[in-house]
């Protein structure tokens, strides 16, 4: 039997991207309360990614650290009438792991991307991958969230790159956040699992001081380390950073 089977779960991602972690948990008999602490929107202003699409051969990488960042570029791509296609006269497409792969792959069917982390997927673990590469003067183009992190585009400067960082969507916060909060702290749970800090600062801001100590599972260490800021209890770490490595981490930090 699994350590999941009859636990109380809450998973924080998006409804749009919480399918696949919701239906492994509940495969190991677990008791999934969805409350979603980030919405994603088109930013409210898109001219400076347009202006870098309509330029994209100024550009050696074009980086992707989500899904949702790929997303938002189609859709640019698409209102902009360019062709869907990013890699031509020797640009290349980083990724930071399997997830926005899988979106780069479906969205861009004629793109590969020429880099990945090798083990560990976030900021840090493709900075390190870019190492291995000749980036002192490479352009770089960075889409993000409206609250993105600076350690990607800092770890690319420090290797020498020139990088753009751009606002390609906005990460939100959800209108029935605080009632969804609410209600799951007054229900009681047994652990709270994170794919990204934007969630993390959403739940925490939300809850307050409730939110120290209580039983958490992260994506990944930056996500980690949000959590741990927030004062939550972080009881594991996934490994790999994906839907399957967050349930293997929420089974760990529950076994008995």
């Amino acid at each position: 039997m699994s350590a999941l089977s009859g636990r109380r779960i809450v998973v924080t991602r998006r409804a749009a991207q919480a399918a696949p972690l919701v239906r492994l948990l509940e495969e190991r008999g677990a008791l999934v309360s969805e409350v979603p602490a980030i919405e994603i929107t088109a930013p409210a202003d898109a001219s400076a990614l347009d202006e870098a699409l309509l330029a994209l051969e100024r550009y050696a990488w074009l980086v992707f650290t989500s899904a949702n960042a790929v997303n938002a570029v189609l859709g640019r791509i698409a209102v902009l009438g360019l062709p869907p296609q990013l890699t031509a006269r020797g640009r290349r497409l980083a990724s930071v792991g399997p997830a926005t792969t899988a979106a780069l792959r479906s969205s861009f069917p004629a793109d590969r991307p020429a880099l990945e982390p090798a083990q560990q997927l976030s900021a840090a673990g493709l900075v390190d991958a870019f190492a291995r590469e000749r980036m002192a003067g490479a352009r770089v183009l960075l889409p993000c969230s409206s609250r993105g992190r600076d350690e990607l585009a800092s770890g690319l400067r420090a290797l020498g790159a020139e990088v753009d960082a751009v606002v390609a969507y906005a990460t939100v916060v959800p209108l029935d956040l605080e009632e969804r909060v609410r209600a799951c702290l007054e229900t009681g749970f047994d652990l709270i699992a994170f794919a990204s800090p934007s969630a993390v600062e959403s739940f925490a801001a939300v809850a307050g001081e409730r939110a120290r100590g209580l039983p958490a599972v992260a994506i990944g260490p930056t996500t980690a380390e949000a959590a741990r800021s927030a004062g939550l209890d972080v009881r594991a770490v996934a490994q790999p950073a994906t839907a399957e490595g967050l349930v293997a981490a929420a089974e760990t930090a529950l076994a008995p």
